[in-house]
């Protein structure tokens, strides 16, 4: 008999098992696959993105779906006391960009080891390469685990840390979502988050911009009526299927919501190059650089103000010669250019498969969730964290610090 089992040897999982071990409580963590943290091991590049140093409100923005839910567990425990559990637990971390916080080390490795040690430091039972088949329990509480051998293990409370469904070489699979199921709780529809969009405009499928990449532009969603869904300005890429690069992947959540949403017709997106101009300032400036050169082809003349490539692909869009010097193109064209600059749009027709998604979008609904405890409101003793709950945020540390402060909290309650 444990006082808890934690099943998963994720982020969520590894913290949850800490939590409980340090309250002297006997605690099992059950893992179906060889290693523990695979997931945070190939993190942030192999660096491992341990968490985010911006205020909770900031946090919070980052992460669109249901990040609200983590202000009452951010009471209990936050991003700072993260970063103080990790130096405590001798990995040393420094701040980068937007708040970012990795190991000084730079090598994942380091958390993952870590965390390992500190399970060896408290006692936590660590069986690997054992799958549960589902969660023991009756009408009122949950009762234990029984294993994928048919071997059956009993428990005060166990705590489901097992993931979503994005990454499944790391062994998240979504075995999770049948089990809450079954134990009376809502999951809420499944869709990819910060992934790839396709797109099946011409110019994708003949490649003409394959391995273009755009920076710092204005990546926006639109929905049918044309009104701006999100924006995020960031870097881009154009692939041999769609796009990709950071500003996309931010905004491909609310490509597939506007795609459930329409019944799957066609999403709007932009591109604004210029993020300073609109249409009318746009032409000020590219007339004013005609002025200055009016005997030099445009295709000089307005070197620099985007990168080649794309420059040449809107002056085509917009009929123009690039050979022809400014004097001669209309200003029709030339307002069209402008047009392009400010406001490049396209459709897309999807994203690519929730196994390829960095992350899960939709889970276990949090309305059935204590926030505070992290227990179901459905069985007493059955505790939820990480991605597994229908929360989910951009990539820069939002999903981590999630994962890391819902397990915490799941695993101090569950061991009460």
């Amino acid at each position: 008999m444990y006082d808890v089992i934690v099943i998963g040897g994720g982020p969520s999982g590894l913290m949850a098992a800490i939590a409980a071990g340090e309250r002297n409580k006997k605690v099992l963590l059950l893992e179906k696959g060889a290693k523990l943290g695979k997931k945070l091991a190939i993190s942030g590049g192999g660096r491992c993105n341990v968490t985010n140093r911006l205020p909770v409100e900031e946090i919070v923005k980052h992460i669109p779906g249901n990040g609200r839910f983590l202000y009452s567990p951010f009471t209990v425990y936050n991003n700072e006391d993260i970063i103080a559990f990790f130096e405590g637990l001798g990995v040393a971390l420094k701040e980068e960009d937007h708040g970012r916080m990795f190991p000084l080390s730079n090598r994942a490795q380091d958390v993952v080891d870590a965390l390992i040690r500190q399970l060896q430091h408290l006692h936590v039972e660590v069986r690997l390469h054992t799958a549960v088949s589902k969660l023991v329990m009756d009408d009122e509480k949950i009762l234990g685990v029984r294993l994928a051998d048919g071997s059956e293990i009993r428990s005060q409370a166990v705590i489901v840390a097992v993931g979503g469904k994005a990454v499944p070489q790391t062994g998240s699979t979504g075995d999770g979502y049948p089990w809450a199921e079954r134990a009376g709780h809502t999951v809420t529809t499944l869709f990819p988050t910060e992934v790839p969009v396709l797109s099946k405009e011409d110019f994708i499928q003949a490649r003409e911009l394959q391995g273009l990449a755009l920076r710092d532009v204005a990546v926006s969603v639109l929905n049918k009526k044309g009104k701006v869904l999100v924006t995020h300005q960031m870097d881009m890429l154009f692939t041999h299927f769609g796009l990709s690069g950071p500003a996309v992947l931010r905004c491909s959540q609310f490509v597939v919501k506007e795609l459930m949403k329409t019944g799957y017709e066609p999403v709007m997106m932009r591109i604004q190059t210029l993020v300073d101009h609109n249409e009318e300032t746009c032409l000020q400036s590219l007339n004013k650089l005609i002025k200055d050169d009016p005997k030099k082809a445009v295709k000089n003349v307005w070197k620099g103000i985007a990168p080649e490539r794309w420059l040449l692909f809107l002056c085509q869009r917009a009929k123009i010669d690039v050979q022809m010097t400014g004097t001669e193109v209309s200003q029709e064209k030339i307002r069209q250019l402008a047009r392009l600059l400010v406001n490049f749009t396209f459709t897309v027709s999807g994203t690519q498969s929730l196994d390829k998604a960095f992350v899960t979008g939709g889970g276990i609904s949090v309305k059935e969730i204590e926030p505070k405890t992290m227990a179901s409101k459905k069985k007493k003793g059955l505790f939820f964290c990480g991605e597994i709950l229908d929360i989910h945020g951009y990539t820069g540390g939002y999903n981590i610090t999630s994962a890391l402060v819902t397990g915490r909290i799941a695993g101090m309650h569950a061991a009460l």
